[in-house]
């Protein structure tokens, strides 16, 4: 029974599972369709019309699969919220359900500088909800593993979005590193303790 003016986080949960399953299905929305092309492609017209997007795809789909992983962790160490926290999930939500829009538009146009930028923003504006929401879920506890594994992918998007802007094909590489967060994590658990 949660306390008096707390909202139980299961019942979010199950909106939550909704949302990721329906981005992470539509960032398929945006490839190619065999209609691209007039004859059957050869190896180098399949990599020419599909990379790109194929790229775009791995990323927002493994960055989306991390936050929803992040996010159920956190349910779990934080089974109810205020109406602060309740709305602040919503629009961590609503982040999650823009990603197929950017992400359509970066597998469009992934070395482009102010596409990569935008990217790079709304992946940041994605772990930095994220942080905020592990900041709040462990208020009055000292976990240093869990505070390091939430707050190092906004440093790592931060910085992939410095790059995007002088060099869109390094920033790909720069915002993987945000997957080393468990490791960060660890590391900083192990410091802790």
């Amino acid at each position: 029974m949660p306390q008096v003016g707390l909202f139980e986080m299961r019942r979010l949960e199950m909106l939550s599972n909704t949302i990721f399953g329906v981005a992470m299905t539509l960032l398929a929305y945006d490839l190619p369709k065999a209609g691209s092309f007039k004859n059957a492609p050869g190896w180098i017209d399949l990599l020419n019309v599909y990379a790109q997007p194929v790229i775009a795809l791995m990323i927002s789909f493994i960055v989306a699969g991390m936050f929803w992983f992040s996010h159920h962790r956190r349910l779990a160490v934080a089974p109810e919220g205020s109406r602060g926290v309740v709305f602040l999930n919503l629009l961590f939500l609503l982040s999650i359900i823009i990603l197929p829009v950017t992400n359509g538009l970066y597998g469009g146009y992934r070395l482009d500088g102010v596409v990569a930028v935008l990217y790079g923003i709304h992946l940041t504006t994605i772990a930095t909800l994220n942080a905020l929401l592990w900041i709040l879920a462990l208020r009055g506890r000292s976990d240093a593993a869990l505070l390091v594994t939430a707050l190092f992918p906004v440093l790592v998007c931060l910085i992939g979005t410095a790059v995007a802007s002088v060099s869109p094909a390094v920033a790909q590489f720069a915002w993987c590193l945000a997957f080393l967060a468990p490791f960060a994590g660890w590391l900083a658990g192990r410091r802790a303790g």
